[in-house]
């Protein structure tokens, strides 16, 4: 792969993944409106994506491959922009296609599936709960009948619960640290009960890139642990190494409705790609 593209390549998963691609040895150049997370070493396109007047597939050299990380507001999940950015992401990926990129790798969400019980595969019906959901499911259902039929290698990249470099995240885990720097003594948390499926941002760009520079698999793919562990577990691990001296509250906060009491991802195809990737 000789050119690959990155949106929203200055993102807390974005920096990630330009790095995995710096250390496979591809050609990088990274795409966002701000670059205050990327080192002096990486090929910069600062360029609203959105703007149907910028030809971002020349800008970018004619990218190979496309790797679409950009989205506002990921973790307010009932945030209006979801719906609104809709059609312009839509548009953005039509016209790179339709420019000549090759391989096209969007990243998705659990949540497009709503409330599951067990591991979630690449058959596993959707019915999302939140705008968020919904937006990600629609994107991927357009897409799915817009390159059928195309000369292009659609990946569908679905994601689930992310941790690592937490001070840049938005995640509990992320919120946590900051109510601990605060100095506060406890943070409001839910029952903590339900499991998840976590993945280190780190692993997550290393199996992001893995399935979006290859096209013998092509569609849903998950990119995931595979292990269920619970919230609780997880936050009172990430508590004692990180050596912080805040302690949950259990019960402040009741669980979201359309939260499963146990949902993963099933890994099977990612780890198998994993595999062939480094034979």
């Amino acid at each position: 792969m000789s050119k690959v593209l990155v949106t929203g390549a200055n993102g807390y998963i974005g920096t990630c993944v330009v790095a995995e691609l710096q250390k496979r040895g591809c050609q990088v150049v990274a795409c966002d409106v701000a670059f205050t997370n990327l080192p002096g070493n990486v090929d910069k396109l600062a360029a609203d994506i959105f703007d149907p007047d910028v030809d971002i597939y020349d800008l970018a050299g004619q990218p190979d491959c496309l790797i679409h990380l950009a989205w506002r507001n990921g973790f307010q999940h009932n945030a209006d922009t979801h719906l609104q950015d809709l059609p312009h992401h839509f548009a953005f990926l039509k016209k790179m296609v339709e420019a000549g990129c090759k391989q096209l790798s969007v990243m998705g969400s659990m949540h497009e599936v709503g409330y599951w019980e067990g591991a979630i595969t690449a058959d596993s019906p959707t019915n999302p709960l939140s705008l968020y959901g919904i937006a990600k499911n629609s994107l991927r259902q357009a897409l799915e009948v817009f390159t059928k039929g195309k000369d292009v290698s659609f990946h569908w990249l679905r994601g689930y619960y992310i941790y690592g470099n937490d001070a840049k995240s938005s995640s509990v885990l992320g919120k946590i640290l900051a109510a601990d720097k605060e100095g506060k003594e406890f943070f409001p948390f839910t029952s903590g009960k339900n499991l998840y499926d976590y993945i280190s941002v780190t692993e997550l760009a290393r199996q992001i890139v893995a399935a979006s520079v290859q096209d013998k698999y092509t569609g849903i793919i998950n990119c995931c642990s595979g292990v269920p562990i619970s919230l609780a577990e997880m936050a009172e691990k990430f508590i004692r190494d990180n050596g912080l001296k805040i302690k949950l509250q259990y019960g402040a906060f009741p669980d979201r409705p359309y939260d499963s009491p146990g949902v993963w991802g099933d890994a099977t195809l990612i780890q198998k790609i994993l595999a062939e990737c480094e034979e």
